[in-house]
């Protein structure tokens, strides 16, 4: 497994980051020990996760999924980059939630308890809250740097425009700089090409898009004739709607079926072409992969190892999935 440059910063990471949002409603523990298991095997050294996690849950499974991973991280702690997310209600009070200064400074401190560690390598705001003032929300990621609980920050689910204004306030009162962002971003979805990809090449911040993917439909083994499978990341708790409706139509069913006649003429899998496509951008960093079990790693690792998709199918995938970029990015 290949290294990257994390943005401008001097941190090199995996080529692919092992997202871990499963761990916990759909994965058991044992399951998703499995999977990072395999993971690390692979070469994968980018854990992914968040407080709220695990995906689909509600306020009874809130933090379960660090502590999955932080048990699996004890004695090998410094052998993995470590990131997690803050922002979601973590409680009843209208306080627990957010990106207050309050908030981001509680909020680290419990993650660190749950993942049983004495720092994160990357920190970060998991959404957007027009409530807080922007500089508020920067101060408290500074006091975790300075205060050494945090090595980066990021932000994930942004606009670029907030992006943007996010490293101006920085940069003007010398607050620790936005490293990294995780937008949605694959062959269905691409509407971020438009203006934070570009942001992000320009000023050097990372990009860890999550669902490469699409929650599991570019692997191909979904059919549009009937209903969503249980257990599947489309009936999973509360995010199954959410999944239907960023995916589960005609549309992108039909655009599969074509995608999997040009895997099958350049001698992949779905899965594996629709990961190096994403990989051939040359704004993303490291794309965060997920998996139910740990054989679903085999074809996301294959495109890593691979040499970078040739021009041509590059840009054949660009024209199949153009009508893609014109998705609104807040869908």
């Amino acid at each position: 497994m290949k290294h990257v440059q994390f943005g401008r910063t001097g941190l090199r990471v995996s080529k692919l980051c092992l997202g871990t949002m499963t761990f916990g409603l759909q994965c058991e523990e044992p399951q998703s020990r499995a999977i990072m298991d395999a993971a690390a095997e692979g070469g994968i050294d980018f854990l992914d996760a968040a407080d709220v996690y695990p995906l689909g849950g509600d306020a009874s499974t809130v933090g379960r999924t660090e502590e999955i991973v932080g048990r699996w991280l004890k004695g090998k702690r410094h052998d993995f980059i470590l990131a997690t997310k803050c922002f979601g209600q973590m409680g009843p009070k209208p306080w627990n939630q957010g990106m207050s200064r309050k908030h981001i400074v509680e909020a680290i401190d419990a993650s660190l308890k749950r993942l049983d560690t004495d720092y994160i390598d990357l920190y970060q705001l998991h959404g957007f809250d027009p409530a807080t003032p922007i500089d508020e929300a920067l101060d408290a990621l500074d006091i975790v740097v300075r205060s050494g609980k945090a090595r980066y920050v990021g932000v994930s689910n942004w606009m670029a425009h907030r992006l943007a204004r996010a490293l101006g306030r920085s940069e003007v009162k010398n607050l620790v700089r936005i490293d990294s962002v995780q937008p949605r971003y694959n062959l269905l979805f691409r509407a971020f090409e438009r203006d934070l990809l570009p942001l992000c090449l320009e000023e050097g911040v990372a990009v860890i898009p999550y669902n490469p993917l699409a929650g599991g439909l570019l692997t191909g083994k979904h059919d549009k004739t009937g209903r969503p499978p249980q257990g599947s990341r489309f009936t999973l708790g509360r995010a199954g709607a959410m999944y239907q409706a960023r995916y589960w139509h005609e549309r992108e069913f039909d655009t599969i079926e074509d995608l999997k006649a040009v895997a099958g003429e350049a001698g992949m899998s779905l899965a594996q072409m629709a990961t190096a496509w994403v990989l051939a951008n040359p704004a993303i960093t490291s794309p965060i992969i997920g998996a139910s079990r740990p054989e679903q790693l085999a074809d996301t690792l294959a495109a890593a190892e691979a040499p970078p998709m040739g021009a041509d199918l590059k840009a054949k995938l660009d024209e199949m999935t153009h009508g893609f970029r014109a998705i609104d990015a807040e869908r």
